[in-house]
């Protein structure tokens, strides 16, 4: 391929992306795909030979690397290996799995779960098998990509509504058709900026309009809630979402996504949606260490409470520093940096002084509206979090948005 051509559309996307890369590190301000090469217990990092707060995790109860969780992969492997013979629906499904899904379902107070290889793959595969031409879809402006890319692939009538705005949200549901099958969408919490949906009247409108309501909850399990099982529980409105979906690779310290839900909704997708046909079984070991992670949020409340504490230490502590955290009230802290240039070079800084911080920039976030976003953990302690907090407001000072 001659990435020169002048008028090859292909050819042009892929010179443009290199480009602004390449830009970025001439400049010495390229933070991404950085390799790290140990992890120092919960908090702290071994990146490029220097030793770093992390502030960059999804971990968010610090589970990565408990040893309940590490034995649990550990024995799967002495019992079963490292892979299976296929995929679930032929050759590869294993008891651990069967012990994973009950133990999400019993977590999310379901009737059953279905796993998958990605929350990605989730998303995509639930709404494209749920929908199609004649249906319609009601999304989030600020959804994550995933939920956008499965509305498109399902071809089902596409609909967006204002961020968390439920009187545009009404308006959508008021005018589709009488009778016509309805899917409202949304995060729990939003990934770039840590607020929560407003869930209890999104709940009202799917049943004053008979929609199916579907809750991506990436973001909340582990984070709210007492016993940090979701929205549902931090809202005190369990049992009223139609289709609970969750990742593995975030507070669950492992890789996929799930769906949970009615029993007769989940032997459904594992007979139509194609990433549980088409794709291999998760590995044992990882399925086991998710299903130890489910059991370890239980067993160990303290860490939701010790996560509630420092994520207030943290919001409470930039926003005295000046900074602008627009709306968040979770672990999840954007700290607005205006332009990307802005974003880029406090990444710097904070790296610098030992804050594993990173960018967010556009097309990920409207222009003008760069940030850092940080997250917080049950692995952070007090102090930590201080010198975070210091690192991050020199280097606001020095680009002077501070």
């Amino acid at each position: 391929m001659d990435f020169n051509k002048e008028n090859d559309t292909i050819a042009q996307r892929v010179s443009a992306m290199n480009n602004r890369v390449q830009n970025i590190q001439e400049n010495d301000l390229y933070y991404y795909n950085q390799p790290i090469s140990e992890l120092l217990g919960g908090s702290r990092v071994l990146v490029n030979g220097r030793e770093m707060g992390m502030y960059a995790s999804y971990s968010y109860l610090g589970l990565v690397g408990h040893p309940r969780i590490n034995e649990a992969a550990k024995a799967a492997i002495d019992k079963y290996g490292t892979g299976t013979h296929g995929v679930r629906l032929l050759a590869g499904s294993l008891v651990i799995h069967e012990e994973l899904e009950e133990t999400i379902a019993e977590f999310k107070k379901a009737e059953a779960a279905v796993t998958y290889s990605s929350g990605y793959a989730t998303n995509l595969t639930v709404i494209s098998t749920l929908l199609g031409r004649g249906d319609y879809v009601i999304c989030d402006k600020l959804n994550h990509a995933s939920i956008v890319d499965g509305c498109l692939m399902s071809g089902a009538k596409f609909l967006r509504f204002k961020h968390n705005d439920m009187e545009a949200l009404e308006n959508r549901l008021n005018a589709i058709p009488s009778g016509a099958t309805t899917l409202v969408i949304a995060d729990s919490v939003f990934s770039m900026d840590g607020d929560i949906i407003d869930f209890p009247k999104m709940v009202e409108l799917c049943n004053k309009y008979n929609a199916w309501l579907m809750i991506d909850e990436a973001h909340s399990v582990g984070v709210l809630g007492n016993k940090g099982t979701g929205i549902e529980e931090h809202f005190g409105l369990e049992g009223t979402i139609d289709i609970k979906m969750g990742t593995l690779s975030k507070t669950i310290p492992s890789v996929g996504g799930y769906v949970a839900g009615k029993r007769e909704l989940i032997e459904y997708f594992k007979h139509a949606s194609r990433a549980y046909i088409f794709s291999a079984a998760l590995p044992p070991a990882q399925a086991a260490a998710a299903k130890a992670a489910f059991e370890v949020i239980l067993d160990e409340p303290w860490r939701v409470e010790k996560l509630n504490k420092n994520t207030h230490q943290f919001i409470s502590g930039i926003k005295e520093r000046g900074f602008d955290t627009l709306y968040t009230e979770t672990a999840i802290v954007p700290i607005i940096c205006g332009s990307d240039e802005n974003a880029y070079t406090m990444t710097q800084i904070a790296q610098k002084r030992g804050s594993f911080v990173l960018p967010v920039v556009s097309p990920a976030v409207p222009p003008g509206l760069a940030r850092l976003r940080a997250t917080i953990t049950a692995a952070h302690e007090s102090e930590d979090i201080n010198k975070a907090m210091e690192d991050i407001e020199i280097a606001g000072k020095q680009v002077g948005i501070i």
